[in-house]
């Protein structure tokens, strides 16, 4: 068995390890980067791409966005239907006032098979990073000053002085070293499928988030895609999927034909089997950082537990552990204490933002009080100006989950909202 040596070596060469390794390479550090799949692969997933995707990848290369929608048209995405239980849908734009400009919206729809192999591509321009694909990692061992890591096969191994686990949802590093065992109450189940030719979504592709009140907390989604493609699904906590002995395959083909979708899909087909995955939600505070290791994206629980998204914080993350690796190497400290900082960056600049969503997800969870709350709303259009900026506006957005937020617009004159200051993000 050949035995090689490494600084870095990252597992997982989804959107998580792709972006550690990218942002290694443009910081001139070389890196290992396994997978046990070969690309182009399918990945279960929303398919989404939130506005962190493009910002993060354009501060490597203002150019890469670019050279992504020359290859694979990605459908771009302006806003969100969010429809309650009470179904009056309320359309919120991410930009308020926006020009419909493809080249700079603030998201996008893409298959997961063509945005992770896009990803390949851009790490095999990258001298720096040492791809390895189909190659399964069968084990890891603790040593003095890293981890020694061997192939399945047991051909090949390396020796690195931090290991970053980016190997997603059913990660076993996750598991076994780290200790983060999968909770039903901050996990979800999912089911998706693609389909053609539904009908009904807005002009300018806003994707479309049903909050149903026979599968809430959850939700079931339909997103566009390129050529006429549609990604759907129905997502739920594991915990009540369980508890209520949900089964989300043939949920799923209920809701299609229901009155409230058979219009859309009653000339659509079903292109793709529909099928299973697993969501480890970001709700629940976790250590993610430990002697000479780093968890990334999925592999580290850091899945929206609102929305279910997971690419961009997997993107942000990963960004953050390769920063970081910098100045592990610049100071020759890999221990839990240095790497702490980590989690110290993840709390600050992803943390807070998975703590609101997951207060909004439990807030969805009352139906009267989500009706009440949506009913100013579509009352006032307004508060939709508001509330767009929340997309933006971090700030906005934890003042969104305070009762005092809601009372001043329920006290508000028609036509006239309260100022949203600083006296309300005290309280």
């Amino acid at each position: 068995m050949s035995s090689k040596k490494t600084s870095i070596l990252i597992i997982g060469a989804g959107p998580g390890g792709a972006a550690t390794a990218l942002r290694l390479s443009y910081l001139n550090i070389p890196c290992v980067l396994v997978d046990k799949a070969t690309f182009p692969r399918d990945k279960v997933c929303g398919d989404a791409l939130s506005g962190k995707v493009p910002t993060l990848l354009n501060r490597l290369d203002p150019a890469i966005m670019d050279r992504f929608r020359q290859r694979f048209t990605p459908i771009d995405v302006w806003g969100i239907r969010f429809v309650p239980p009470n179904k009056k849908m309320i359309e919120l734009p991410f930009k308020v006032g926006y020009e419909r400009i493809p080249d700079a919206a603030p998201g996008y729809v893409s298959k997961r098979m063509d945005f992770d192999a896009f990803l390949i591509e851009e790490v095999q321009r990258c001298d720096n990073i040492e791809l390895r694909l189909g190659t399964e990692i069968g084990s890891w061992v603790k040593t003095s000053d890293g981890y020694t890591v061997t192939t399945k096969d047991k051909i090949e191994s390396w020796d690195c002085r931090l290991l970053i686990d980016a190997s997603g949802a059913n990660s076993r590093f996750s598991r076994k070293e780290a200790g983060q065992k999968i909770d039903n109450d901050h996990h979800a189940a999912a089911v998706r499928a693609y389909w053609k030719g539904v009908t009904g979504f807005h002009k300018d592709n806003f994707i479309e988030l049903h909050f149903l009140e026979k599968y809430n907390p959850g939700y079931f989604w339909i997103f566009p895609l390129p050529n006429g493609e549609v990604n759907i699904g129905l997502g739920m906590r594991s915990d009540i999927v369980k508890r209520k002995k949900i089964n989300l395959r043939e949920a799923l083909d209920e809701i299609i034909v229901s009155d409230e979708f058979k219009d859309r899909f009653k000339d659509a087909v079903q292109i793709d089997p529909t099928v299973g995955y697993g969501l480890p939600l970001g709700s629940k505070d976790r250590v993610l950082s430990g002697d000479n290791y780093l968890l990334v994206g999925d592999a580290g629980h850091l899945i929206d537990p609102l929305t279910g998204e997971g690419i961009g914080n997997a993107t942000y993350s990963g960004f953050i552990a390769a920063e970081l690796a910098e100045k592990c190497l610049a100071e020759n400290r890999f221990d839990a204490k240095y790497l702490a900082a980590y989690d110290v960056r993840i709390e600050r600049v992803l943390r807070t933002e998975l703590r609101l969503s997951y207060r909004m997800q439990q807030i969805m969870q009352i139906k009267w009080l989500t009706n009440f709350l949506t009913g100013i709303i579509f009352a006032n259009p307004k508060v939709i100006e508001v509330l767009c900026r929340m997309y933006t506006d971090f700030e906005l957005r934890k003042q969104v989950v305070k009762p005092l937020f809601w009372w001043k617009l329920f006290r508000a004159k028609s036509g006239k909202l309260p100022a949203i200051d600083s006296s309300v993000s005290s309280q």
